[in-house]
């Protein structure tokens, strides 16, 4: 399964069996980004984390983003 196919000046890496495609712009903006896989009592999913600041506009200010999918 696949939800990008890798363009010509994309980032591609892979990692144990699993192939990461990041955009090279959004790449530089968001460096460094981790990945990590996680379980708990409610269930197990992704979690990645980017050095990506918070928008300005929106409530609350931190210095990354994350997001568990």
């Amino acid at each position: 399964m696949a939800l990008d196919e890798p363009k010509e000046d994309d980032k591609v890496f892979d990692e144990d069996g699993i192939t990461y495609v990041i955009d090279s712009e959004l790449f530089e903006r968001a460096k460094p980004i981790q990945v990590d896989f996680i379980t708990s009592f409610t269930g197990a999913g992704f979690s990645i984390s980017s050095g990506l600041a918070a928008d300005s506009s929106s409530a609350g200010a931190c210095s990354s983003s994350s997001c568990n999918c």
